[in-house]
């Protein structure tokens, strides 16, 4: 397992756990990654990540996506 700072951009990824306090869990959730679930990294910048996560575009912190483990 490895965060999803460290994840290809195009390459889909499962998701296999998401971490942090039960808010951040919870925020990330109702933005749709869960695991089980797929996303893609479309772009990284400046640290912030933007992921294709059910059928949505999402643009989340760094900080966000090293919680969510691929």
């Amino acid at each position: 397992m490895m965060p999803l700072t460290l994840a290809n951009v195009g390459e889909e990824n499962m998701i296999k756990r998401i971490g942090g306090s039960p808010e951040v869990k919870k925020h990330l959730k109702n933005l749709g990654f869960v695991a089980g679930g797929n996303v893609t990294v479309a772009a990284a910048m400046s640290g912030n990540v933007i992921v294709n996560v059910k059928e949505a575009r999402v643009a989340i912190s760094k900080e966000m996506a090293q919680k969510i483990m691929i």
